[in-house]
């Protein structure tokens, strides 16, 4: 899997052949002020200061880094700050610098159950934060993470599933689907009997959507 500044381009091997899944579109709208403003307030907890300007996200973002890399034992008030900047970064590759502390000091259930709420509840906008945040939910963090982060448990990772398969057949809204889609197996067995139903409408919606990434992504993770 390689990064760039859009998104991820992932490599999938299915019977030898090898894909190449195109990385994530920015989004629809801008988002960017809304963003800022949630990192600013991550960055005030810290004592930090980034100059305004047209790299205010990049830098804020790199001062999370360097401060909180490593470190497990942050005040409470730290974790719905960092959720909430992750949640509405537009970009789909560095709002890993804000999921990754809150991982480390909160430990991957917490933070999974939280996005799970975003998804849930949340406007548009966060729902499709929540779901380009939950992509770096499974990040392996430091050599703490068999004691912090390894207690993930298969009932969040499936009502995760469930709710975002609802989400994505009932909500038509487009950053929405390019966001849940990376994430969402598209295969019945991923689900319980009576979900099978939604998987079907799910690969038929993406096969035929309008937009050509959700097309693409959808022939490729059909079957794997």
């Amino acid at each position: 899997m390689t990064q760039n500044e859009e998104g991820f381009v992932e490599t999938k091997e299915t019977a030898g052949e090898v894909r190449s899944l195109r990385p994530l579109p920015g989004r629809t709208d801008d988002g960017s002020q809304a963003f800022e403003q949630r990192l600013a307030a991550v960055l005030r907890l810290l004592g930090a200061e980034v100059a305004p300007g047209p790299d205010y996200a990049n830098a804020g973002r790199w001062e999370v880094h360097k401060v909180l890399a490593g470190r497990t034992d942050l005040p409470e008030e730290y974790f719905e700050a960092l959720l909430a900047a992750a949640v509405y970064d537009p970009n789909p590759s560095f709002n890993r610098r804000l999921v990754e502390p809150a991982l480390a000091a909160f430990g991957r259930r917490r933070v999974r159950t939280a996005l799970l709420a975003w998804l849930q509840t949340g406007t548009d906008t966060e729902r499709a934060g929540a779901a380009r945040a939950w992509y770096w939910t499974a990040l392996s963090v430091g050599d703490n993470w068999t004691a912090i982060g390894a207690d993930d448990g298969a009932s969040v990772r499936d009502a995760w599933h469930a709710a975002a398969l609802r989400e994505f057949v009932t909500n038509e809204d487009l950053d929405v689907r390019r966001s849940i889609l990376p994430g969402l197996p598209l295969v019945p067995r991923a689900y319980p009997a009576e979900l099978h139903p939604l998987v079907e409408r799910a690969v038929e919606i993406a096969r035929t959507h309008p937009d050509e990434y959700i097309r693409q992504r959808a022939e490729t993770q059909v079957g794997l």
